[in-house]
């Protein structure tokens, strides 16, 4: 495929972020502009020679703009294969001339959205007139250039620079590929909105979506596999994915799937006191509550010294050099806050190969959403996990109530159970992890996992006792045997959080009675998988 000079240039964009220096470098090359509306407008009053959509077609904008570029001497000008006798002979018939070059971008239909706008104003930034002449230069990319990203009008201009005017096939091939991602990209994002906002539809017929890449990553879980990091198109929320690395190594597949598991949780208590929370392999390993971030910190770092080495740390609170010269005491992959003081940012530039992470905000736990798990010739999809419990929901089924500070901590070991693998369980005391057991094929293992945690832990602080003692106990599930919750007796927890719901509950009541346990359901369970 040969170079083809760009001798008319049809120029019709949303928005106008570099339309003018475009402009200028294409009239430097000779080439006739052609555009419409807002764009026209803001080339004239930059001093360039400009006509008319409407003088090549011989029909004015009409219909509030709705109908300007559909007509046959635009699309006939730019799907006409040049090298074909009977296509030429149809142009020369018609008065139709060749447009070698569109520059465009669509009607701004996700920002409309993200604004709340309502569904007239909706409508009408659903682009029609666009999306066809972008297909259409796209189509007939042997012969002619499509731009649809700002991004790539200094590459379009050195191209024409190196080549006197004219364009590469390979040049035309990558912008084509790219502009009918962001046709179909923009498609998805209008099906999307039909279908989920204006019908109610949870579960469409015919689910589109798109993703935007943000990095090509290192490998994926391990190194024989490839991966990389994208994001919905249109989406405005904020998370790892939006998140300011201020320094350290390249981020891998496993980091950002960690740091992930360490917001998600942490952002459950955006609203309350100063919390830490350290992950390992996307399970929380140690998570705290205090009156200061330090504080916190060494609470949930006492949880499992060992387990934190090389873990991902999240904190609720802007970091502080203090906080931050106590995590530098051991090997931390990553650390996510929504931001870090100069004298904290100061503290981990010690630490070349530490990854800091700033989100400037914590996401909304609440938020709706769905989940998607591929699967052997399919893919699951499911609403995100957002339940949570008040306490008004909790149901007390043993003889004793538990006390204020059980409840306070079967709340928080319950929120943290949310947050590992199942099969989970929590043990929690003054908010602050005592135990964690993830990620088990039965519930009675988790159970002594955790209890077997909570020794090593005060084995290694010298304390006289496992923080198990006088705990609480969550469980992600109902127990379905006494054995689990007889497990939990034994570590020395005083009050237990489960949903409830097995055959076996009077069986479990009875022995969380005969403990002298506090027990309560929640009547909603948090399977993690």
């Amino acid at each position: 495929m040969q170079d083809v000079i760009i001798r008319r240039a049809l120029l019709s964009v949303s928005d106008k972020t570099g339309l003018i220096e475009l402009g200028q470098a294409l009239a430097r090359h000779g080439v006739e502009l052609v555009s419409t509306g807002g764009s026209a407008k803001a080339l004239r009053d930059a001093g360039l020679d400009v006509r008319d959509i409407s003088d090549l077609t011989g029909m004015p904008e009409m219909m509030d703009g709705r109908v300007k570029t559909l007509h046959p001497k635009v699309h006939g000008g730019l799907l006409a294969v040049r090298d074909n006798p009977e296509h030429v002979a149809a142009m020369a018939e018609h008065g139709i001339g060749a447009i070698d070059l569109v520059v465009s971008n669509l009607y701004p239909f996700a920002q409309t959205l993200a604004k709340g706008a309502d569904r007239d104003e909706i409508i009408e930034n659903i682009d029609i007139g666009g999306p066809s002449m972008v297909r259409s230069a796209a189509k007939n990319h042997a012969s002619v250039t499509i731009v649809t990203d700002p991004a790539d009008y200094t590459r379009l201009i050195e191209e024409m620079d190196a080549k006197s005017g004219a364009t590469s096939y390979d040049f035309r091939r990558m912008c084509a590929a790219k502009a009918f991602a962001a046709t179909a990209a923009y498609d998805a994002m209008i099906a999307g909105w039909f279908a989920t906002v204006d019908l109610g539809e949870t579960f469409p017929a015919t689910q589109v979506a798109a993703r935007k890449l943000v990095m090509p990553l290192r490998y994926g879980e391990n190194p024989h596999q490839r991966a990389a990091l994208y994001v919905s198109a249109g989406q405005h929320t904020s998370g790892i994915a939006q998140a300011r690395q201020v320094q350290g190594k390249e981020l891998s597949y496993n980091n950002l799937n960690d740091a992930n598991a360490a917001l998600e949780l942490v952002a459950e208590f955006r609203d309350g006191p100063p919390t830490v929370v350290i992950t390992k392999h996307a399970n929380p390993c140690g998570v705290a509550t205090g009156e200061t971030l330090i504080e916190a910190y060494r609470a949930a770092f006492q949880c499992d010294t060992v387990s934190a080495f090389g873990g991902i740390i999240a904190v609720n609170r802007p970091l502080d050099a203090v906080t931050a010269e106590a995590i530098s005491e051991i090997f931390t992959e990553v650390v996510v806050a929504p931001d870090a003081d100069e004298a904290a940012q100061a503290v981990f530039a010690k630490k070349k190969n530490l990854r800091l992470l700033l989100t400037g905000t914590l996401p909304d736990p609440a938020r709706s959403g769905q989940s998607v798990t591929v699967i052997a010739g399919g893919i699951l999809v499911q609403d995100r996990d957002n339940g949570h419990v008040t306490r008004d929901q909790l149901r007390v089924v043993t003889k004793r109530a538990p006390t204020s500070q059980e409840l306070e901590d079967c709340l928080f070991a319950w929120t943290v159970a949310k947050h590992v693998k199942s099969n989970a369980i929590v043990y929690a005391k003054d908010g602050v992890t005592a135990g964690i057991g993830a990620g088990q094929m039965n519930r009675r293992d988790s159970s002594r996992i955790a209890a077997i945690r909570a020794r090593e832990a005060a084995e290694i602080a010298g304390w006289a006792q496992p923080r198990t003692v006088g705990s609480a106990v969550a469980s992600d599930a109902f127990f379905p045997f006494p054995d689990g919750l007889i497990a939990a007796a034994e570590a020395g927890a005083t009050a237990v959080i489960q949903p409830g719901g097995a055959m076996g509950d009077a069986a479990v009541i009875a022995a969380a009675d005969e403990a002298g346990l506090a027990m309560m359901f929640t009547g909603m369970r948090h399977f993690r998988h």
